[in-house]
């Protein structure tokens, strides 16, 4: 059995999904027709700071997934092989035979947010709908795809945002988790970077692939008997890409070494006719050696040559090299507006791992069950208000201001139209008390933000390029406020429930606990007992 493409198909999912989906098969509910929510509770936190928003990616991925995802013999023969406690087989024969007619997923229907787009928690993101036992199937794979990619492309946003929008390159594959690299390569580039060193996946999305050299080749040229050192390094790097040379100054030393020999090999190429196009600095106080740098090379004539920096970027660190050359370039005679334009980053480790919270904790809940020809909605309740999901079929909608700046996103029903009110009342989604009645005066526009993306297993909408989604990115950012933008201290953004869907999710939770309460009082030693356990369970 070849167990790597196995495990990348349709088992690529936690077991109990396929244990419940044989109790649904054998009570009949497997062809209930469900609809499953896909929403994220909270921004990402990196600890010194955290985010006021999110870019939603990694639905292209998975949608790829399900496309591919088959229950073959391979899958079907490891399944038959599991085995209980006592021995005996963990799925029936007929349920394999239903798993193996049943093949993929050509039941499903979905509606998504695109990808690219800013998103907020408490949202309805992924809206599926299908059998249950299909739709559940699902979970863990949805997960996977969208929590991680929309964390990358979260952060990418964010150095980009904070770098002026200058050029950013993805040097994230080294110190990615496995092959989950080529997922954040994907992720990076719709969050904000430019290019990616990653040349496989490059080459998948259609990108060409960046990178200059490594310390180790100046090394060699150090370490061999008459290899001539760095200069010599420089010289035979540009010898071979005289218009792409790019250069790594600081393995000896920036200033007195790196800088001067990366001048006397510009100046070599400059008189054959070719244009250097920069250096690459790597360790250090990279906002103090870029502003020598640039004065280096400002006056050896070379003032257009780009300046990359790289080692251990993230936006903090970012923001803080800028506020640095502001403060001191005017110092040293450098511009630093003319500075700042001709940066470039190199950013690894802490884009592709999400460094400071690498989980997004999306989740996937039952939100309607279809009995018979009526939808019945499906509540869960918790003593953590924002864990109770929001019930039934919904729709989401994106409320602009005068200014045409996002300042709300409301959820509401599938049949309600937020734009065909005079004023809205947006309600808070957990405090009873709190919200607020706008306007229609006061907003410049109302946006539906879900889209069908497919119907009965068949795509009912163009895949989107990338470049498609990074506008979408970048025009949501665009109309973002400064203040949900900020890297410190983010302005809250508004998410809201409207009125109708804010009374049906406080009558199930009331129906739900009055049910409880009854049962309570019927079976009370029953009730006594899970409440010692449940306090057990929490010391």
């Amino acid at each position: 059995m070849k167990k790597e493409h196995v495990a990348d198909g349709i088992l690529f999912a936690d077991f109990y999904q396929l244990t419940m989906a044989q109790l649904y098969y054998r009570t009949g509910l497997h062809k209930k027709t469900a609809q499953f929510d896909y929403s994220f509770r909270h921004y990402p936190d990196y600890g010194e700071h955290r985010a006021g928003y999110c870019i939603h990616a990694g639905l292209e991925s998975f949608l790829e997934w399900m496309e591919k995802s088959r229950f073959g013999e391979e899958e079907l023969q490891y399944l038959r092989a599991q085995k209980g406690k006592s021995g005996h087989r963990l799925f029936a024969d007929d349920f394999l035979t239903w798993l193996k007619n049943k093949s993929g997923f050509e039941d499903i229907s979905i509606a998504a947010v695109p990808e690219g787009r800013v998103i907020h928690p408490g949202v309805p993101l992924v809206i599926v709908k299908g059998p249950l036992a299909a739709a559940q199937m699902l979970e863990s794979s949805l997960l996977n795809h969208i929590n991680f990619q929309t964390l990358v492309a979260t952060k990418a946003c964010r150095i980009k945002e904070s770098g002026c929008r200058q050029t950013m390159i993805d040097f994230g594959m080294r110190r990615a988790q496995g092959k989950g690299a080529n997922a954040a390569t994907r992720a990076a580039l719709i969050g904000g970077a430019d290019f990616s060193s990653n040349t496989g996946a490059s080459c998948l999305l259609g990108y060409p692939p960046k990178g200059t050299h490594a310390h180790s080749m100046v090394q060699a040229f150090m370490a061999l008997d008459g290899g001539g050192g760095e200069l010599a390094a420089f010289r035979a790097y540009a010898g071979i890409y005289p218009d792409d040379c790019l250069l790594l100054v600081d393995t000896i030393d920036t200033l007195k070494s790196g800088i001067p020999n990366a001048i006397k090999v510009f100046d070599e190429l400059k008189k054959k006719g070719h244009k250097p196009v920069g250096v690459r600095l790597d360790s250090g106080d990279l906002a103090y050696l870029a502003i020598r740098s640039a004065r280096m090379l400002d006056e050896a004539g070379f003032p257009d040559t780009t300046i990359v920096l790289s080692n251990q970027l993230d936006e903090l660190v970012v923001w803080q090299i800028i506020a640095q050359i502001r403060q001191e370039a005017g110092a040293y005679g450098v511009n630093p507006e003319r500075l700042i334009a001709r940066l470039n980053y190199g950013v690894g480790t802490r884009l592709v791992t999400s460094y400071g919270d690498p989980a997004l904790d999306g989740v996937y809940k039952l939100a309607a069950i279809k009995d018979g020809r009526r939808w019945k909605a499906a509540i869960k309740l918790s003593e953590t208000p924002e864990k109770i999901i929001n019930p039934g079929g919904k729709s989401v909608w994106r409320i602009y201001d005068a200014r045409g700046k996002a300042f709300a996103d409301c959820v509401a029903l599938q049949d309600e139209n937020p734009r065909k009110e005079d004023t809205l009342l947006l309600h808070h989604p957990t405090e009873e008390q709190i919200q607020e009645t706008i306007r229609a005066c006061n907003i410049s526009k109302i946006e539906p933000l879900l889209t069908g993306i497919l119907k009965n297993g068949r795509r009912i909408r163009r895949q989107a390029t990338l470049e498609e989604m990074r506008r979408l990115r970048q025009n949501d950012i665009d109309r973002l406020d400064p203040g949900v933008r900020r890297l410190i201290n983010p302005h809250r953004y508004h998410v809201s429930l409207s009125k109708k869907l804010w009374d049906l999710k406080q009558q199930l939770v009331h129906q739900q606990k009055t049910k409880t309460l009854k049962e309570k009082k019927r079976c009370p030693d029953l009730w006594k007992g899970r409440s010692l356990a449940s306090r057990k369970g929490t010391q």
